[in-house]
């Protein structure tokens, strides 16, 4: 399991936790789903049993769908969870296009492609720039 510090441990605490606690329980809870895919999807690599294989990745989907509802509700708790995984997808864009030489990223519309960092007055984007 995940090597984060659980703070229930099987005990409910005291008291009802705040929006905050409970995004970082719930992270707890995310590491976990990741850490079930990648067990699952090891094992399914591991063997040639074509039903063990189809059993292990259908689980291993249903981690992902719950990673899904995870992120999600932290969206939810935390409103300023979304600008932070906007400015990361946005870094991975500028990124891609360098590696491509200035092309789009795959799944990235060409209008949205920006010119690569480094290029004549180009700098890496901030905060302020998603509040445009």
């Amino acid at each position: 399991m995940p090597q984060f510090v659980d703070p229930f441990t099987g005990v409910v605490p005291g008291r009802k936790m705040t929006d905050s606690e409970l995004a970082r329980a719930i992270r707890f809870n995310l590491s976990a789903e990741e850490e079930a895919i990648h067990l699952y999807m090891a094992h399914a690599d591991a063997t040639d049993n074509p039903l063990a294989k189809r059993v292990l990745q259908d689980i291993a989907d249903e981690e992902r769908v719950h990673v899904g509802e995870f992120q999600r509700l932290i969206n939810i708790l935390l409103p300023d969870e979304t600008t932070f995984l906007a400015q990361g997808a946005d870094e991975v864009n500028v990124m891609a296009e360098e590696v491509k030489g200035g092309q789009a990223a795959p799944g990235l519309p060409a209008a949205q492609a920006q010119p690569a960092l480094g290029q004549a007055g180009v700098s890496a984007p901030t905060i302020g720039d998603l509040r445009k």
